[in-house]
């Protein structure tokens, strides 16, 4: 769910996961942890994804587009 939202955000704005996890200081790897929902993201983490993209936490989270 995460992710799925991430990736679609970065497709958008024609940028990649590695671009914004570097932008957002995000370790490597990180945003691709949450592919399988094992992990989720920290709020912390959470809030720097939302001002990356402007968008809000709840866009992140939400199930379907």
């Amino acid at each position: 769910m995460v992710y799925e939202n991430i990736k679609r955000l970065c497709e958008e704005r024609h940028t990649s996961i590695f671009a914004v996890e570097k932008a957002c200081c995000i370790g490597n790897g990180t945003l691709g942890g949450y592919a399988d929902g094992v992990r989720l993201p920290s709020a912390k983490t959470l809030k720097k994804l939302s001002e990356f993209f402007g968008v809000s936490v709840d866009e992140l989270l939400k199930e379907d587009k």
